[in-house]
């Protein structure tokens, strides 16, 4: 993940506190809220890291197939990233 957990944290915090004092959102548990959107943040945020641990799987299985046609690692892994973002409906 490109942030730390107590930076998504403070972020959390920081987007419900904004949006509580621009009357977009009403709420009596700020703290619930905060949870919930640190939440969510966290699940986007670790997207991209689950997907590149399933490609990191998908070329494991494939990896004598790859050494046998010569194909690069490197561009295999970003080819199959994109076809799980696009299976995922991931911005990436």
């Amino acid at each position: 993940m490109i942030f730390s957990k107590e930076y998504v944290g403070y972020l959390a915090r920081h987007t419900v506190k904004h949006l509580i004092d621009a009357k977009m959102i009403r709420t009596d548990k700020a703290k619930v809220v905060e949870e919930r959107v640190h939440n969510g943040l966290l699940e986007e945020l670790q997207l991209e890291d689950r997907i590149n641990e399933e490609v990191r799987v998908i070329l494991e299985a494939y990896q004598d197939d790859m050494r046998k046609t010569g194909a690069s690692y490197p561009e295999m892994f970003k080819k199959v990233k994109q076809e799980l973002a696009r299976k995922y409906k991931a911005v990436l």
